[in-house]
């Protein structure tokens, strides 16, 4: 099949080419593209992306593609992600990847939006200015623990099966990729307009595998984006070493040179690593070996892992628990092995996680999207950046590691202990990585190959962690013989080469340099043994690390001195690399550097600090001042080369947090009343549906999707007449974990209902439907006259479809509803139902905002409403009524201008009070609080959302069953993190 190349225009309100007649493209113009594509000149210059067996390849020149994952849907602050992208930057990363999560753009059919909070145009913009390349996947299908894996609700009432060559299905589809792609296809890597580097065809799709469906859809996703210009490699993530969609798999018009084939693996911190790289075993499903012409690609692999609603994942330690279990030493163990393993495009899944703010989350999962990992969900770096650093300035600076060649595996006297032996094929350096898989330290003896033999050093390896080693590593113009340390990063300041080599706290790491006679070596700071072996020409050092160790090499016949830094984890997180057009600089000292401009004699230093801390800096040669966020710093020459900053760089400045009074409270839940007017509503008389929930027999449907409402709560209404001869009602009803039914019956409350919560051992278990069976009150409806029904379902978003089984298309909301007769012969009323979900989507904050509870209809939620009439109220406050009851107040906040200060909402009660919470901040629903599951208590604010300097309202829709007393409880402002630094912050308005 041949396609085309077309261009599509970008047009408000028109028809991009490719689009429905009457499509609706909302787009942003962001500065790097009118920079870019100005409007008079030529196209930028192209540059080409290829790869071989071992590693990517960008205009020819080899890389090691070391990728973190970040979702900007999660974070809808777009100044914001600047600060996500600056720290990726700053710890090692050279790619990020995201998602493109189709439900956040498409409000309704033919309707996409690429502006404001969606702009994935200034997205890719903000990449390219901060020097990362991007990996993009967008869809049509992500999973990613979000609402229907990411399909727009819309689509779980349309006919066609999803992820199959179904051409209703593809019709959708090509509308959505015809319009992402246009964002796309302009700022790829080969266009010279940005830095897209490789593009995600499908996602974890285990589906039709030999039936031939999934070939004809998979071509087709090919055929379709090779239409819309994306000339970059493409790939699909297998779910696991299935060694599904290798090239050459599904399409025939010369995919498989521009087509890659990745994996992903999520293991547990008791799992053995597994070898399952360009060297691995296994055959054709052994991972890579299953593409054994492309290189060792993996997609995603675990950077911590999801949580489930009440904890059980973490035993209700929630994403401290993920951290902990996930961390640094996970990270060396796992990641240094994927190296061994010859894994050379490497993609932690995740390093930024975010928040599943609104109705995003899918039903197991709860709002926070923390994931235990490397930077947490108010924007702190934790103890887990130091491992991601030191392996991603390695991979930077250190020639051939993006092709290494698999040389054996060593001998290190211990089982548990494996020793990988690497070679880099252009030179002559060794690498090897020593993994203790036992639960206890282990104290081995590793043999180094050198050029003069091997040498046997002893080496200390803490549980279940790896170290990396090297021997006749470049190291400036000097040859490294070996270390028991591992090599971070090399480059040459002002006169001088400077090495940096780290190993853990209290670890005595050993190293050799050849030098053809004595050097002169001065220890500046620490404590080093140091000898010459004049017959060896060997310079040896022997250190036990504690902070930065400093060695000063000279006189050994190389043109430069070597500055030798030894640092352990704790030093290293403070040690800071970046590239700038007069060379690199190396900062030492505060907790993050942003950016560096060297201007004529000057550098200027943009960056953080978390406390007091000093400035250290070595620069290209002839600068001679320093600036730091805009001010000077005075300096002096250090004895180890740098620019020293004569005093210290201030903290954040404190200030403190206003306490959440003048509260105002109102109840609602009209709806339940029986006077009630409904006749706006919808009525439900469908009598089928394209969901794969059989429709009751007889009808009608019931389920909200198939009426519009596709988010939130959905209000149910019937009317009938008496009498009835019934003892029960039965209400059947579909949700997902935690969702709940309540029901009144002439405005009187009939009770509540709702799904269970998961143990650890059923949080893959879907307990989602089940049948609500209230008494009915004696005698309430033996009289003639007219009698109301309502019921509120609570739905908790759509399935994930994984099993490419129209999942997504499960029935939410009621199933059915019926009397049941007391005496089993009486006539059952014939009901007629109306519905009511969620009103129009809100223009900026989109659909995933708002349900269908009558506050959220009637504004409740927005920072405007006049709550003048509400009554006074005091937290903590309990009612036991069955229902909505809001609760609103403001608060001014006066954080000072300079300081970065991430706050959160903390919620606590007695966990015996049965209620759960929706939390709106200016509007905007920034999660759901269960009091009586748990785990999470503590709710991000992201900037932006919240004015750092301003008023802000706080809206609290609480729901609660009626059976035990229900609050809100305390309801505090939490700091969650301070720095001095930050970005330049525009509000979300």
């Amino acid at each position: 099949m041949e396609f085309s190349r077309r261009r599509f225009g970008l047009l408000i309100g028109g028809g991009a080419a490719g689009l429905a007649t009457g499509a609706t493209v909302a787009v942003g113009v962001s500065r790097a593209m009118d920079k870019e594509h100005p409007a008079q000149g030529g196209r930028p210059a192209a540059h080409t992306v290829g790869f071989d067996r071992h590693s990517v390849l960008l205009d020819g020149r080899r890389i090691a593609v070391w990728s973190g994952e970040f979702h900007p849907f999660r974070l809808p602050s777009p100044s914001l992600w600047r600060d996500i992208l600056q720290k990726f930057r700053a710890s090692g990363y050279n790619t990020v990847c995201i998602y493109v999560s189709w439900n956040y753009h498409s409000p309704a059919p033919g309707t996409y939006d690429f502006t404001g909070v969606r702009d994935l145009g200034a997205m890719l913009d903000m990449a390219a200015e901060e020097g990362l390349h991007v990996i993009v996947r967008p869809g049509p299908y992500i999973n990613a623990e979000v609402d229907a894996g990411g399909y727009p609700g819309w689509l779980t009432a349309t006919a066609g099966t999803a992820r199959t060559d179904d051409p209703t299905y593809l019709g959708h589809v090509d509308q959505w990729l015809t319009a992402v792609n246009a964002v796309i296809a302009p700022r790829q890597y080969t266009s010279g307009g940005g830095t897209v580097l490789l593009y995600q065809l499908e996602n974890e799709y285990a589906a039709h595998v030999h039936d031939g469906t999934g070939a004809r859809y998979m071509a087709h996703l090919y055929a379709k984006v090779r239409a819309d210009g994306i000339e970059v490699p493409l790939f699909h993530n297998d779910k696991g070493r299935n060694g599904y969609w290798t090239p050459g798999s599904f399409a025939t018009d010369g995919e498989s040179g521009r087509y890659l084939y990745a994996f992903d693996g999520y293991p547990s911190p008791d799992d053995t690593p597994p070898d399952w790289g360009l060297f691995g075993r296994g055959g054709a499903k052994g991972g890579s070996t299953a593409s054994p012409g492309t290189p060792g690609f993996l997609a995603e692999f675990g950077g911590g892992w999801f949580d489930c609603w009440g904890g059980a994942e973490f035993d209700g330690q929630g994403y401290a628990g993920a951290r902990a279990t996930r961390d640094a030493a996970y990270e060396r163990r796992f990641y240094l092995t994927n190296l061994a393993n010859g894994i050379t495009v490497h993609n932690v899944y995740m390093t930024f996680g975010g928040t599943s703010w609104g109705w995003l989350p899918a039903p197991a999962v709860y709002t926070s999207y923390d994931y235990g990992a490397a930077i947490d969900e108010a924007r702190n770096l934790t103890s887990k950046i130091p491992p991601m650093k030191q392996l991603g300035y390695l991979l930077a600076t250190v020639p051939g590691l993006a092709r290494l060649d698999r040389v054996g595996r060593g001998d290190t006297g211990d089982p548990d202990v494996v020793l990988y032996h690497l070679a880099d094929h252009a030179g002559s350096a060794h690498i090897l990585v020593a993994r203790n898989d036992a639960a206890t330290d282990r104290e081995v003896t590793l043999p180094l190959p050198t050029a003069t033999g091997t040498r046997n050093v002893p080496v200390r390896i803490p549980a279940r962690d790896a170290r990396l080693l090297a021997t006749e590593l470049t190291l400036g113009s000097r040859l490294l013989r070996w270390t028991t340390a591992q090599p971070m990063l090399q480059q040459k300041s002002g006169r001088q080469d400077i090495a940096v080599l780290v190993s853990r706290p209290k670890d005595t790491v050993e190293l050799a340099l050849a030098c053809s006679r004595r050097p002169t070596v001065s220890v500046l700071d620490g404590a080093a043994q140091t000898s010459y072996d004049a017959s060896a020409g060997l310079l040896r050092i022997t250190a036990t690390l504690s902070g930065l160790t400093r060695l000063h090499i000279s006189g050994d016949g190389h043109p430069s001195p070597l500055l030798l830094l030894l640092a352990d984890d704790d030093a290293s997180a403070a040690l800071w690399r970046h590239d700038t057009a007069s060379g690199p600089v190396l900062v030492h000292g505060p907790a993050l550097l942003r950016d560096v401009e060297v201007r004529g004699t000057a550098v200027r230093l943009t960056g953080d600090t978390t406390a007091p801390s000093g400035l250290e800096v070595w620069a290209p040669r002839g600068i001679e001042a320093v600036l730091w966020n805009g001010r000077p710093v005075p300096v002096a020459m250090s004895p180890s080369g740098s620019l020293t900053a004569r005093h210290q760089l201030p903290g954040p400045a404190s200030f403190a947090l206003p306490k959440l009074t003048g509260w105002r409270r109102a109840e609602e839940n009209p709806e339940s009343e029986p006077g009630y007017d409904d006749s706006a509503w919808a009525v439900a008389d469908r009598r089928t549906s394209h969901s794969p929930t059989p429709v009751p027999a007889g009808g009608p449907v019931l389920f909200a999707d198939d009426y519009g409402f596709h988010y939130g709560d959905v209000w149910y209404r019937t009317t009938f007449t008496g009498p009835v001869d019934s003892a029960t009602v039965e209400l059947a009803y579909r949700t997902g974990t935690q969702g709940l039914l309540m029901a009144w019956l002439d405005g009187t409350p009939l009770g509540a209902h709702r799904m269970p919560v998961p143990t650890k051992e059923q949080t893959g278990v879907r307990r989602w439907s089940a049948t609500a069976s209230f008494p009915v009150p004696a005698g309430a409806l033996h009289g003639t006259g007219r009698h109301v029904l309502a019921v509120l379902v609570r739905p908790m978003a759509h399935d994930e479809d994984g099993g490419a089984n129209d999942a997504h298309k499960t029935a939410r909301g009621l199933v059915s509803a019926a009397f049941a007769p007391a005496s089993g012969s009486g006539p059952a009323p014939a009901l007629t139902w109306r519905i009511q979900g969620a009103g129009p989507a809100d223009p900026l904050r989109g659909p995933l905002n708002t349900g269908g509870l009558h506050g959220e209809r009637a504004g409740w939620h927005l920072p405007h409403h006049d709550d003048r009439h509400w009554q006074p109220t005091t937290l903590p406050h309990t009612g036991t009524r069955q229902g909505v009851t809001w609760y609103r107040t403001d608060f001014r906040l006066a954080v000072p201008h300079g300081t970065d200060a991430s706050l959160g909402l903390t919620l606590t009660d007695d966990p015996a009070h049965a209620y759960r919470i929706q939390l709106f901040l200016n509007g905007w629903n920034l999660g759901q609080y269960i009091n009586d599951v748990g785990p999470q208590h503590t709710f991000v604010l992201p900037n932006g959302i919240l004015d750092p300097h301003g008023h802000n309202t706080l809206a609290l829709a609480v729901l609660s069953d009626g059976t035990t007393p229900a609050g809100p409880g305390n309801a505090e402002l939490t700091l969650l993190g301070a720095a001095a630094g930050g970005v330049p912050l525009t509000l979300v308005t």
